[in-house]
């Protein structure tokens, strides 16, 4: 009989934050909340470009996008930020039909230097307009052939350490310098990661929160193997593909006994999806966690306005008039966490942001990064590579090398 060891021992909590305390020494992302921003800063203040455009993928877009897409609606940026993320031509030259391109900063993200859907759309805007050192920036790392270009054509470079992953970056040059340019307060960013991280290696409040769910997740991944993130606000939907994209390429790994893990992420939008996914959270197969995220105060006062005489008295909801649609959507959070709860099969747990601004998006996405960590840490994977989306980058080398000879 042929046996193959296919568990292992779940270390204690203990054990873990030693790993993570040690790893501060060789992974970047952990020391980005103490960084000096005053060349940030100072070079943001010089672009007077109406448009900021970004051409970055997964990590080198999704996490700036969630937090400009976070402000935005409560904040009056004199410049607007777009993000090019896709080599679909349809989407690209809508998205292009928005922009001045002679009124616009060219960022070119690429932490390898060598992302080709990134270069390819640099070329293609290229051919557009004049991509120079008077509108264009880049940020990767110091070895990179796109920054070699940068240093070649006279264009200004931001490093991207090497020790600071693409999906852990947002709050290094890849996030900073982009949301700087239209005016996000990044100084207040980063305080907002030092709360969290300050705390959980203090071992203070936020310590015992983030480590009990890593070992729970952990401990019950072969029952729950699906984890909900059901958002309640329009203006979390770009952190859900952030989150999505943290905790698939950080978790989706093989461990050190050669077993497969499958923590496997879902990014839900209320009250949108209580009209198709809840159904399937209520009444499916119970292999989900879910976690709602409420916004406290969304800055916005607008009312559900009581009726002239008699025009609405045939339709529902008149007790709703009066209320705010902040009262509304967290009425409808707490009434679909509550229809959960009364399961009592269904792990779930709440998260309130207090306001929108800067420094509340901070600390829920740098909490889930430590989270992240965490449960890399107790599935004894390697957290920060992707050896599985490496594989599609050679045989799409392969392809454009067969078929070069055609064109």
């Amino acid at each position: 009989m042929k046996y193959n060891k296919n568990f292992y021992q779940i270390k204690s909590n203990t054990e873990i934050f030693k790993r993570i305390k040690a790893e501060r020494n060789h992974i970047g992302y952990y020391n980005l909340p103490y960084q000096d921003t005053a060349d940030i800063k100072k070079y943001a203040k010089s672009i007077t470009k109406k448009h900021i455009v970004v051409l970055g993928i997964g990590g080198s877009s999704l996490g700036a996008r969630a937090i400009y897409e976070f402000l935005l609606p409560s904040n009056n940026y004199s410049k607007d930020l777009l993000f090019l993320e896709t080599v679909d031509p349809l989407k690209i030259n809508h998205c292009l039909k928005k922009v001045d391109l002679n009124d616009a900063q060219f960022v070119i993200i690429s932490k390898s230097g060598e992302t080709i859907e990134t270069i390819s759309i640099f070329k293609y805007l290229n051919s557009l307009v004049e991509i120079n050192n008077a509108n264009c920036t880049i940020i990767s790392e110091r070895k990179s052939s796109l920054t070699q270009f940068a240093n070649d054509n006279n264009i200004k470079a931001f490093d991207l350490s090497e020790d600071v992953g693409g999906r852990f970056s947002v709050f290094s040059v890849v996030g900073l310098v982009p949301l700087a340019m239209v005016g996000v307060d990044v100084d207040n960013l980063l305080n907002g990661c030092k709360r969290v991280a300050d705390s959980f290696f203090e071992k203070s409040d936020y310590y015992k929160p983030i480590i009990s769910k890593a070992r729970f997740l952990v401990e019950n991944k072969s029952r729950f193997n699906i984890n909900v993130i059901f958002s309640y606000s329009s203006l979390l939907e770009s952190f859900n593909k952030w989150y999505v994209q943290l905790w698939a390429e950080s978790l989706g790994k093989i461990n050190i006994n050669g077993t497969r893990q499958a923590l496997t992420p879902i990014g839900l939008v209320g009250p949108v999806d209580q009209h198709s996914f809840l159904q399937m959270i209520m009444d499916g197969v119970r292999d989900k966690t879910v976690t709602f995220i409420k916004i406290d105060d969304l800055k916005d006062g607008s009312i559900i306005p009581k009726t002239p005489a008699n025009k609405f008295d045939d339709l529902a909801w008149e007790c709703a008039e009066g209320f705010s649609f902040n009262e509304l959507l967290n009425m409808q959070a707490d009434a679909t966490i509550q229809s959960i709860q009364e399961q009592d099969d269904i792990p779930c747990d709440v998260i309130s942001i207090r306001t929108v601004d800067e420094y509340n998006i901070a600390k829920i996405m740098f909490s889930y990064q430590l989270l992240v960590s965490c449960i890399g840490a107790f599935l004894q994977i390697n957290t920060y590579d992707q050896p599985g989306v490496e594989y599609g980058k050679i045989n799409l080398a392969e392809k454009f090398q067969k078929n070069h000879e055609y064109h």
